[in-house]
């Protein structure tokens, strides 16, 4: 029989929420392939957890998952950690989970902490729907543009940002989105500086600015979706869009098209796209 490869939710703070079932995987596994072996040295010391740690990140895990998949193979199973957190939520593990998966063997989760999620549920935002954004572009062009794909956006949108970046992030955010959406920020989540406070836009961008305090540690961001007129005026523009492109272009590649262009699903383009071709036809 093959190993498992356990997907481990670790503490983003608070040591007290490490699981039962974490401790127990971490201490009965071959080995932990961690982001960070040094910063996952201090939780595996403070829990007694002598399991052999192994770097796993961005720039060396496509080199490690040959060798990881044999040891599975073999019988050995094996934990993924990321430095804080859930793995994979905007930290390394993909490729091992899906070469894991493609292979036939067995992926587990231990469902435990996780930024985003316990952003949301603090946030007093509308949390039946949303989209996790992870972290926006670091080049102001290029977080602009994405933000303004995502103006008309109805869902909660959720971020990571970086504390160096956040009042320029907020202020993108003020001048795109709008001075009043509403904007809940969760930072040091669960550690001795908590702080989670909603305000307009306009507001959080004058506070965050003149509390450098504001401008440190982990930060998630928890954005309003966008309101009716927001989203009727974005539809009439995708309409638009879709209608030029199919002058030129199938179904299916101008909602393609639009939906790289917008920011949009392409799903929802599709079958809009359907209905304007139809309309078009007819006339």
């Amino acid at each position: 029989m093959t190993g498992v490869l356990y997907v481990v939710a670790t503490p983003i703070g608070n040591l007290d929420d490490m699981s039962q079932r974490a401790r127990t995987v971490l201490q009965q596994v071959s080995l932990i392939a961690a982001e960070d072996t040094r910063h996952s040295a201090r939780l595996l010391q403070h829990f007694d957890i002598g399991t052999h740690c192994q770097a796993l990140h961005d720039h060396n895990e496509q080199l490690q998952i040959d060798g990881l998949l044999a040891r599975l193979a073999a019988g050995e199973s094996i934990a993924l950690i990321s430095d804080a957190g859930t793995p994979l939520i905007s930290d390394p593990g993909y490729r091992l989970v899906a070469a894991a998966q493609a292979a036939g063997m067995a992926v587990s989760p231990v469902p435990g902490a996780c930024a985003a999620v316990a952003a949301l549920s603090a946030a007093g935002l509308p949390s039946d729907r949303f989209v996790f954004e992870g972290f926006l572009a670091a080049k102001s062009a290029a977080r602009r543009s994405r933000l303004e794909a995502l103006a008309a956006e109805p869902r909660t949108l959720m971020f990571y940002e970086a504390p160096h970046r956040i009042v320029e992030c907020l202020r993108d955010m003020t001048e795109i989105l709008g001075p009043e959406r509403r904007i809940t920020l969760a930072r040091e989540l669960t550690k001795t500086f908590e702080t989670i406070r909603q305000l307009p836009a306009a507001q959080m961008l004058a506070w965050v600015e003149s509390d450098t305090n504001q401008q440190r540690g982990e930060i998630v961001l928890v954005v309003e979706g966008a309101p009716e007129s927001n989203r009727e005026a974005g539809d009439v523009e995708a309409d638009v869009m879709l209608g030029r492109l199919l002058k030129y272009l199938p179904v299916k590649q101008a909602a393609q098209l639009a939906a790289e262009l917008t920011g949009r699903r392409k799903n929802e383009l599709y079958d809009r796209a359907l209905v304007l071709q139809r309309n078009l036809q007819s006339e």
